[in-house]
């Protein structure tokens, strides 16, 4: 079992998005959440990658850093 912190880029490739620092920052820009909307809740998932970022989150995986990371990125206003 993999148990090593995962940055932005992986947890982008691991939800099947492309990885790179620029199509981060486009994907945030473009999927801006509401302060009060939870990100898993966020309309721009789909049911399996929402499910990964609530678990992560939940289970305080390895992956919950790099998903903590998004969070504050995509709540930017």
């Amino acid at each position: 079992m993999d148990t090593s912190a995962h940055c932005l880029n992986s947890l982008f490739a691991q939800l099947g998005l492309p990885g790179s620092d620029e199509a981060i920052a486009a994907f945030a820009a473009q999927h801006r959440v509401a302060s009060d909307v939870l990100l898993h809740r966020a309309e721009c998932w789909s049911p399996v990658q929402a499910q990964f970022i609530r678990d992560a989150m939940r289970e305080d995986s390895d992956w919950a850093a790099a998903v903590d990371q998004l969070n504050a990125l995509m709540h930017r206003a």
